[in-house]
């Protein structure tokens, strides 16, 4: 299982990457294995505000369709628009490619309440 260091993570399996104040955000490795193949992603609308922990967008797989939640509070600023065409670069690079959005944060100091990669992986093994 892929869990990168220099991420902060949900637990419900939501990453965050901090450039800034804005944050990238995606699903995790072990998500879109739990997931199965991705056939569709309904991505938030740039210019949305979101609150830290709603659900904004969604993932649609072969299995199921997936909330997915805000680290942060903020503006959308940015939409990865090519899973409209190839979703499964989520499967493929859930790290990478597969990112979905990015925020501009409220308060880009609050990403230190999430999970680090030690507390994500202690949190996957309780599981």
């Amino acid at each position: 299982m892929n869990i990168p260091e220099d991420l902060r993570y949900l637990p419900s399996h939501e990453w965050a990457r901090v450039g800034d104040a804005r944050v990238t955000v995606g699903i995790t490795d072990y998500a879109q294995d739990a997931l199965g193949d991705i056939v569709y992603v309904e991505l938030p609308e740039v210019g949305r505000t979101v609150a830290a922990g709603e659900a904004f967008c969604e993932v649609e797989s072969t299995k199921s369709v997936s909330d997915i939640y805000a680290p942060v509070a903020g503006e959308v600023v940015a939409v990865n628009t090519d899973l409209g065409d190839a979703p499964q670069k989520i499967n493929d690079s859930p790290y990478g490619e597969g990112w979905l959005c990015v925020i501009q944060a409220t308060d880009p100091g609050s990403v230190s309440e999430l999970l680090d990669a030690a507390a994500y992986r202690k949190l996957l093994e309780e599981e």
